[in-house]
């Protein structure tokens, strides 16, 4: 049955996403012991969930508690999120790397185009400098797949990153800068050269390193400094296989694959409408090796084509390494 749902990104239709949802639900039931266990107790009839707004979701933090490999397979690679003194680190394990580099291959594209077409230049400095990050995996895979030998990362060597990306802009190459937040804005304070050519992404992942700031004032900064029209970003998290983007306005789009569901602060199990600010759920059928079904500690609302926007994090929750500033 698992081979079913490999195709995950061949979805077309919301109806084909509820089937895969569903069948995927009983799937990780049946494997996935601590899933099977929690909606144990929440006395979830597997026989009656007959839609996907009836699928229960695991809260995010069982990722740092739980074994939650849904199968007695040695993973191929286990993701760890970033964390600071003290917390502990969320665990991904990923039986088939493959999943996750046909997800995030697929999502570039239908995003960006082929990624032949860029240099791909990466400013990750907190991620590079510890082992088993999925950015970090990711990233490093579509800049060798770039085939262009001006991609790369870059650590702490500002200077030498901001020739290059003059450089690229004189030449009129194709350029993407992908940044974690507040290295990008590090870079920004010292850069004076408009680079309206550059696509901009940010990932979040300010993590104590600067004083937090809103998405928007963040990227007011960098429109400012780089000279861009746009800042991008890209959401994703060590607990799932897909991201999602925003090309403008901090307006993100999923991929056919991934779907967003916003709940209510104060009761998790109360789902809300468009255009309200709750509890980011997320239904990641890229996931199909640990749990598709995630309750997020992020907050944000949904629009009604689909669409999301990230607001802040709930209080007293970790600040994640990856993808998020809060309030």
């Amino acid at each position: 049955m698992r081979k079913l749902f490999l195709n995950f990104d061949k979805i077309q239709t919301k109806n084909h996403f509820g089937e895969m949802a569903l069948n995927l639900f009983e799937y990780q039931y049946q494997n996935n012991l601590t899933y099977r266990s929690y909606c144990n107790l929440l006395n979830i009839d597997i026989s009656k969930v007959k839609d996907e707004n009836e699928i229960p979701f695991l809260p995010i933090n069982f990722y740092k508690s739980h074994d939650l490999n849904s199968s007695m397979k040695t993973p191929d690679r286990t993701f760890l999120s970033s964390k600071t003194t003290g917390e502990i680190a969320s665990r991904h394990p990923v039986n088939d790397i493959n999943i996750y580099i046909k997800s995030f291959k697929k999502c570039f594209s239908l995003f960006y185009g082929k990624i032949e077409d860029y240099v791909l230049l990466a400013l990750l400095p907190s991620y590079l400098e510890r082992q088993n990050s999925s950015l970090v995996f990711m990233v490093n895979y579509l800049i060798k797949n770039t085939n262009n030998p001006e991609s790369g990362f870059y650590l702490n060597n500002l200077e030498e990153l901001t020739k290059k990306l003059i450089e690229l802009e004189t030449k009129g190459k194709k350029t993407i800068l992908l940044g974690v937040s507040f290295a990008l804005l590090k870079l920004s304070e010292n850069f004076n050269w408009k680079i309206p050519n550059t696509t901009i992404i940010e990932t979040g992942g300010m993590k104590g390193m600067r004083k937090e700031l809103i998405r928007s004032d963040l990227h007011k900064k960098l429109k400012k400094a780089f000279g861009v029209s746009e800042i991008h970003s890209e959401y994703g998290m060590t607990e799932i296989l897909s991201q999602a983007y925003s090309k403008e306005k901090g307006v993100f789009k999923c991929p056919p694959w991934m779907k967003i569901y916003i709940r209510s602060v104060n009761d998790p199990f109360e789902k809300l409408g468009f255009n309200k600010t709750g509890g980011i759920n997320i239904i990641d059928l890229a996931n199909i090796d640990t749990c598709a079904f995630i309750e997020t500690q992020d907050l944000g609302k949904l629009n009604e084509d689909g669409s999301f926007e990230i607001s802040g994090r709930y209080d007293n929750s970790e600040i994640r390494g990856c993808n998020l500033m809060v309030l």
